[in-house]
């Protein structure tokens, strides 16, 4: 699971390896790079106080801009990692290394896309993040949303949350999408991004992360507190490209839990 995908777990998923901390260079980019990153682009944060400040804790934010990964940890009042594309850190030259650099600065964690064991890999690597005490950022939508709609969300944070006890604290982006579009290759400064912190959820007397309706019953909390925080109209609806062919069409027709 990276910063744009989630995984519907209905087991513990697999030993995975150990993740790869953010060190040096993250403690170097979120010295330099947040105050410089406020600076630019005056942010507005609303409920810093929200946050815990030590102890696992899942952010859970709607999606609507490659730069929210870089908004929730510019925002937050303590170091957030997420799960970036393993791509990001794998190039050649000066271009590979000012994109690993980056990333590892913002406390991004490369790992590899796809569905199945691989997304249940993504979801280890963060539970171990979580046991470690860390805190980590994700989006149940699964995908950026490009309407500006907020869509029901995926079951996997829920499943984080329930089995580690990690308290979720939502987050409502709005206007990362003005500030950088899908498709443009630098973000403006003519537009303003504000970040909400709500309350920290205990989702835990909902029930095991074993039981499919306490993962459903967790997850639309997490999605009403992030829909009290964004405003956005909702959509009804899962984030997902139409089924392309037959198979796929098979497959979106079959009773699935998160349905």
């Amino acid at each position: 699971m990276t910063s744009e995908q989630s995984a519907e777990p209905v087991s513990s998923p697999a030993e995975a390896p150990r993740p790869r901390h953010a060190g040096l260079t993250y403690a170097l980019g979120r010295t330099l790079i947040s105050p410089l990153a406020r600076m630019l682009y005056r942010p507005r944060i609303e409920g810093r106080e929200n946050v815990p400040r030590e102890g696992a804790v899942i952010f859970a934010s709607n999606h609507l801009s490659f730069i929210d990964s870089v908004a929730i940890p510019v925002a937050a009042p303590r170091p957030v990692h997420f799960l970036a594309k393993s791509s990001y850190f794998e190039g050649t030259g000066f271009s590979g290394w000012a994109s690993k650099t980056f990333f590892e600065a913002i406390g991004a964690i490369p790992v590899r896309r796809g569905a199945g064991q691989a997304a249940l890999d993504a979801l280890d690597l963060q539970r171990q993040l979580l046991d470690d005490g860390l805190a980590v950022a994700l989006y149940p939508e699964g995908t950026r949303s490009l309407d500006g709609r907020l869509y029901k969300g995926r079951t996997g944070v829920a499943f984080l949350a329930l089995q580690t006890g990690a308290p979720v604290v939502p987050v409502g982006l709005i206007g990362t999408d003005k500030v950088m579009p899908v498709g443009a290759k630098m973000p403006t400064m003519r537009e303003r991004v504000t970040v909400r912190f709500g309350r920290p959820l205990d989702l835990t007397p909902l029930g095991p992360a074993t039981s499919g309706r306490a993962r459903r019953q967790a997850t639309d909390e997490i999605m009403a507190a992030i829909h009290a925080l964004s405003g956005q109209e909702l959509a009804g609806t899962y984030n997902e490209a139409p089924p392309q062919n037959t198979l796929e069409k098979i497959k979106k027709a079959l009773p699935h839990e998160r349905r």
